[in-house]
């Protein structure tokens, strides 16, 4: 087998990771006979990964402050944008711009599909935000992002304007709304349709939300104990919550799967390829694919 392995490593230039087995998969979420992939360890930290409408992924380096993109077809990859506004999270609008949660100056950009940047938002009330991470572009349009400080050291200030850390929503041509004060350090956000997940890593939580027509926020219940960087979901409706490895819980909240990355943290994932059944995994210095039985909820919306 190990030599089989590495037949096919030096065919297809793609590393393939040790595997230590699944600690369970109750519901056969992974294809059968599938491994993990390792597609590239040339980063710093990878974050941020977004499926465009054919499957392909842009994702971060943000340590280098660049975006990259995956070429799901192909298996390549290829440097997308420098000087990238140190962003974070990313997410794929309806059409196919890049909304980006770029922490150099505490920013939401739009970026098109050519690099072209346009500074969506900067302040709250004319307070600096603290350093978007994450967010969800729900079907109108909208944005729910996640605000939570993490000091960097290329910042120049040493402490928040804003006191505490937050959630947000914006749409153009609205006001900023504050969804929800009440966490540690939300940090992942994902959603789908009136639902909203939001992930308090500072608390080792995650909360679901019903969204109101207005974009607002109701019904906050815990849904796991489990915090979470990044966070996406499938077309069942299970959530995937990242860390050490990957962890996946159904509707209900109870947990159907853990999937092991040989690396000390996953930051983020997203679903990949034209059929959304690829799992792209953003860990440490490395990214990771990995087939699977179920398919993604049809990102971008």
């Amino acid at each position: 087998m190990k030599i089989l392995l590495a037949c096919i490593a030096s065919i297809t230039g793609i590393a393939l990771a040790a595997q230590p087995p699944l600690l369970f998969d109750s519901l056969g979420i992974v294809a059968p006979h599938a491994r993990l992939k390792k597609i590239s360890d040339q980063f710093s930290f990878t974050e941020g990964p977004a499926a465009d409408k054919r499957g392909n992924v842009y994702f971060t380096d943000q340590p280098n402050n660049t975006i990259w993109f995956f070429d799901a077809k192909k298996g390549s990859l290829r440097l997308f944008k420098k000087e990238a506004g140190r962003a974070n999270g990313l997410y794929l609008d309806a059409k196919g711009n890049i909304i980006a949660c770029a922490d150099e100056h505490n920013e939401l950009w739009q970026v098109d599909p050519k690099g072209r940047v346009k500074i969506l938002l900067s302040n709250v009330n004319g307070k600096k935000l603290n350093g978007p991470n994450d967010l969800w572009v729900d079907g109108a349009g909208g944005i729910y992002f996640t605000d939570p400080y993490y000091q960097r050291n290329y910042w120049a200030r040493k402490a928040p304007e804003i006191e505490r850390q937050n959630v947000y929503y914006w749409a153009q041509g609205q006001q900023v709304r504050l969804v929800d004060s009440n966490l540690v350090k939300p940090n992942g956000i994902v959603g789908r349709g009136s639902t909203l997940y939001v992930a308090d890593i500072g608390d080792s939580k995650t909360y679901k939300y019903m969204i109101r027509e207005n974009g607002t926020l109701t019904d906050r219940t815990l849904f796991v104990t489990q915090g979470s960087d990044g966070m996406t979901l499938d077309a069942a409706g299970n959530l995937y919550l990242t860390g050490k490895g990957v962890t996946v819980y159904n509707a209900a909240g109870v947990k159907i799967a853990h999937i092991p990355v040989p690396e000390k943290w996953v930051a983020n994932i997203c679903f990949a390829g034209k059929k959304k059944n690829i799992l792209f995994i953003t860990a440490g210095t490395s990214i990771y694919t990995l087939e699977m039985a179920t398919r993604g909820d049809g990102v971008p919306r």
